[in-house]
């Protein structure tokens, strides 16, 4: 996925979470936070970070903040995508390369099924499936983790996931790794252990876990490769 006028700033402080105040080549500007989560380690006063100008003059804010560099101690930056609403279009980009169903699967977004709506229906061979995508944008030492903020949200839709596979759907859910650099991704039971629970409680039941990293630029990003998933409860050390 790519985007058009990629604008580099300087994050200052954020609001509200949907705000953030960045310096634009000298100049204050708020600008619209694309990711509602808390992203602490990674807007911190002084980070460089990318925005996308918007071409419509009525809206409030110019520029939508995409994306941020972010700075580990012992380790190189980190170029991380935080646009929460691109790894929908990324997921879609990638399964119509033929990566994991076939070139000719059916392909719908947003398809309702009893009370609930998930980001993808498909088709492939015979075989139905739904499939939820998660974006994932926390990370330490090279080790992803989802979620950030508590998710009850998140539970709902693997509890979802279990009650379609018992039903002869295939279920999947599709961690999206919006960065590269990663070793292995695990849930964060330390910020919402019920999520954990209940992606150990999907694996179980036959829900397809996978997770994939994505090369990021400050223009774009690609789905990549396999990233390893490690269920096992993570407590606190």
């Amino acid at each position: 996925m790519k985007y058009k006028n990629i604008t580099k700033g300087v994050f200052i402080k954020r609001p509200n979470r949907f705000i953030a105040e960045v310096e634009i080549e000298g100049k204050i500007h708020s600008v619209h936070v694309k990711n509602t989560g808390r992203c602490r380690e990674i807007l911190k006063e002084g980070t460089t970070v990318y925005l996308t100008r918007s071409d419509n003059p009525n809206r409030k804010t110019e520029y939508d903040l995409v994306a941020a560099e972010k700075h580990r101690k012992n380790l190189p930056s980190l170029l991380i995508n935080i646009d929460s609403q691109i790894p929908n279009d990324a997921t879609e980009e990638f399964l119509r390369k033929g990566t994991i169903f076939s070139q000719d699967t059916i392909i719908r977004r947003e398809v309702k099924q009893g009370n609930s709506r998930f980001d993808f229906y498909i088709e492939d061979k015979g075989a139905k499936a739904f499939l939820e995508v998660k974006g994932v944008t926390q990370e330490t030492d090279s080790i992803a983790l989802f979620p950030d903020a508590p998710t009850e949200r998140g539970v709902k839709h693997i509890e979802e996931l279990i009650t379609l596979k018992k039903d002869g759907y295939e279920a999947y859910l599709f961690f999206v790794i919006q960065m590269q650099e990663i070793s292995v991704l695990k849930p964060n039971d330390i910020t919402h252990k019920a999520f954990g629970d209940a992606l150990r409680k999907a694996e179980n039941a036959g829900v397809k876990i996978l997770a994939y990293d994505c090369i990021v630029t400050p223009d774009s990003m690609v789905i990549n490769k396999t990233v390893p998933i490690d269920l096992t409860p993570l407590v606190n050390s």
